[in-house]
């Protein structure tokens, strides 16, 4: 059973738990079956509903954006963690009956099933990480995903310089569009410093399995990587048991690998919770693309600072980083968004 956290109840919610209900003034009307203007003053009703721990590296951002904006009044904020694909459904209504207004979430395992709910209740918005496009069909259901391609491929610059045998060890979770863009867009980098670089690559078809990511790791430096990308938990581990290196990807873990981590990719959630929150609140939020909300020229994503690796980084790989990062801000380089899966060399 996934796990809400929340104060507040509501009687009949089986083992779960939702925030009290917001008082008359912050209720949202409907008018044409979507959300009328909602008071600015008036924090949103916001819930989401996760597949895994809000641990995981993916889903903590969307979790820290959601509690920084509860934490400056702009919304309410529950949510439920380790929700099977078989419950997701049924906690989305539950949420829904509750009166929230925005839910959030990950349905890349029950695409149809959560649209299907955004068809039942066209009073609330739906924010949700998937791999398919707006249906204006379903008017009140936008997809999002974290298009952090920009700050992948800055890390793959570095990546390229660091390694010292050219082989570069790959684990990821599932081969769908949102890993494999990360992954090609980091290879790209690479090619900038080492074009002769060997990539080993390998999924271990789970988003939260850190032992088995660390035995995956393990074998790709038997086989020669002295460099890892750590789409995963757990591969991070196994870079710091054999003294190699790794890159980071979505969130920045430095701090629990100070010898490991030499560059991260971030990814920032804020800007696409905050462009949906104001549209919910003006009434006007439809079906389109959030995903360009996680470009590195919209504020979405940026390379963590180099930390414990200041200065070990060559100073030339660094200013064609600077170089880079300009150039994909003011739009003179377009980082290559490719979705097919990647393979080994």
């Amino acid at each position: 059973m996934p796990k809400i956290t929340n104060p507040g109840s509501v009687s009949g919610l089986s083992r779960r738990t939702v925030l009290k209900a917001a008082g008359a003034g912050a209720a949202l009307a409907t008018m044409s079956g979507l959300p009328t203007r909602l008071l600015a003053a008036d924090p949103l009703k916001v819930a989401a509903v996760y597949t895994v721990p809000v641990e995981q590296q993916w889903v903590s951002r969307i979790h820290k954006a959601a509690n920084e904006a509860r934490d400056r009044g702009d919304i309410e904020y529950t949510f439920s963690e380790n929700t099977s694909n078989n419950d997701y459904e049924r906690v989305m209504r539950e949420y829904c009956e509750a009166g929230h207004k925005l839910i959030l979430g990950e349905v890349f395992g029950v695409e149809d099933a959560a649209r299907a709910v955004a068809r039942d209740y066209p009073d609330v918005a739906f924010l949700m990480g998937s791999s398919f496009k707006p249906d204006e069909s379903v008017p009140n259901f936008s997809p999002f995903d974290n298009y952090i391609q920009d700050a992948s491929y800055l890390s793959g610059i570095i990546a390229g310089a660091m390694s010292k045998t050219k082989n570069i060890g790959m684990v990821g979770g599932y081969p769908i569009p949102e890993v494999n863009r990360l992954m090609h867009a980091f290879m790209a980098g690479v090619k900038q410093t080492a074009p002769d670089t060997k990539f080993q690559i390998a999924f271990i078809g789970s988003w939260f399995d850190p032992p088995k990511a660390k035995e995956t790791a393990f074998a790709q430096i038997d086989a020669g990587a002295d460099l890892l990308y750590a789409e995963r938990f757990g591969v991070s581990d196994a870079a710091k048991e054999r003294n190699v290196l790794a890159v980071g990807n979505v969130i920045d873990t430095q701090s629990d690998y100070p010898d490991t981590v030499v560059a991260s990719a971030l990814w920032h959630f804020e800007p696409t919770l905050e462009k949906a929150v104001a549209e919910v609140k003006a009434g006007t939020f439809k079906a389109e693309d959030y995903g360009v909300y996680s470009f590195m020229k919209n504020g979405g994503c940026s390379l963590a600072p180099l930390g414990t690796f200041e200065g070990k980084v060559p100073a030339e790989v660094m200013e064609k980083v600077a170089e880079a990062e300009k150039a994909i801000k003011d739009g003179t380089l377009t980082v290559e968004i490719n979705d097919s899966e990647p393979k080994s060399n």
